[in-house]
């Protein structure tokens, strides 16, 4: 769920390894740390560290005095047999990120991030363009240039506490468990940040965790409704447009909050002053386990007032698999409902990240739609896909 609330180390496969502040899986924390928090990987290659040993040694070299940082590409080509629409798309993301530990109990995070689409429609919405009510490339969109991280993170030195305040994205931390990111994991959002929870684009915003037992925890967030990161706006609470969330969730211990967590969370948006978005809330629940730690199965579910949030309600399950310690698998099935649309959607996902090296992964995927709810006259839409990422 959120690695390293408490700056505790998150326990994996063979060792720990940590970081700070309030991040989960598609986090700068997160990413900055290779093999989704496990230790001794078993890699097949060493690309592209391999083709440029002197960048990389550079980069250890200033992550020893506390600045730490990386450049990575993403893509994503998808294509389906949907009766409306293109029936194609593909984006990518260039992303420079990082974080300076200025202090010994105080960070700075930042990450700029350019996302393009190669084609008319990007693949966060091939889905809707083929008439299913679903986000079938979660982040794959032609948004341009955005800043959707800029934050000071403080801790206390106990580790009771951690705040966050900037440009932060709530969905790093707001009903997050192990596979929810969409840059190593599931690609359909019904599998990301619960899909009946209307979180807000990066904005400015303030979130904090505190630790209220060995084993139970909380975690409130206030950021901008209305945020737009391509044109941020550090004025917002003078709008009053908000984002709200409270999360009260329970870990096997604070060392493998990142793979053993049973959470709740609650959520409001305000409406908006021009009348473009109503008043919003809900709770959303999720249970995750890591087993034997390989297999990591998980349940979520959701409800909210329906006005903003892609489903009124929303099921999911599934279950995550970690192959030679490091390659991932995932299956997922959700069920869901939208107001407004008669009738149920369901929607499986299943991929294969074979995680070539640190910094190289390629993740083949297939997303099933039953009973499309933007297209009546199809039964059911096929979506194959393939990501890779690349990191220096």
């Amino acid at each position: 769920m959120i690695r390293n609330l408490l700056a505790a180390s998150v326990i994996a496969s063979a060792g720990a390894v940590s970081a700070q502040g309030l991040s989960g899986p598609s986090s700068v924390g997160a990413d900055l740390e290779p093999g989704d928090g496990l230790t001794d990987p078993q890699y097949r290659s060493d690309f592209p560290r391999n083709i440029a040993p002197g960048w990389f040694g550079w980069k250890d070299r200033l992550a020893e005095g506390g600045f730490r940082f990386n450049i990575d590409y993403l893509a994503l080509g998808q294509t389906t047999n949907a009766d409306l629409g293109t029936g194609e798309a593909a984006s990518g993301i260039a992303r420079f990120y990082g974080n300076w530990q200025a202090t010994e109990l105080g960070s700075l995070t930042f990450k700029i991030e350019d996302r393009h689409s190669y084609t008319d429609v990007a693949p966060q919405f091939l889905g809707l363009d083929g008439g299913a009510l679903s986000i079938t490339g979660t982040a794959f969109n032609d948004n341009g240039l955005l800043l959707t991280n800029l934050f000071w993170t403080q801790r206390a030195a106990n580790g009771a506490w951690t705040l966050q305040v900037g440009q932060i994205d709530v969905t790093d931390f707001v009903d997050i468990y192990g596979l929810v990111s969409p840059y190593s994991g599931f690609q359909n959002l019904s599998f990301n940040t619960n899909p009946t929870i209307n979180t807000p684009n990066q904005g400015l915003g303030i979130a904090g965790g505190l630790k209220l037992s060995e084993t139970v925890y909380a975690v409130a967030s206030v950021s901008d409704a209305n945020a737009d990161p391509s044109d941020p706006n550090f004025d917002v609470f003078s709008d009053g447009n908000l984002f709200k969330s409270l999360e009260l969730g329970y870990t096997s211990g604070f060392d493998r909050i990142y793979f053993d967590n049973v959470h709740l969370t609650l959520w409001h948006a305000d409406a908006a002053d021009d009348g473009s978005r109503a008043e919003d809330y809900g709770a959303a629940f999720s249970a995750a386990w890591f087993v034997d730690n390989k297999w990591m199965p998980f349940f979520r579910a959701g409800a909210s007032k329906g006005t903003a949030a892609l489903y009124d309600r929303s099921i999911s399950v599934g279950l995550g698999y970690y192959g030679r310690n490091t390659d991932l698998a995932g299956l997922g099935l959700n069920w869901a409902e939208a107001r407004g649309i008669d009738g149920t959607q369901f929607t499986l996902e299943a991929f294969y990240r074979f995680s070539i090296s640190p910094g190289f992964q390629i993740t083949p995927s297939v997303q099933f739609i039953s009973n499309p709810l933007l297209n009546p006259t199809q039964d059911s839409i096929t979506l194959f896909g393939l990501r890779t990422r690349i990191v220096f």
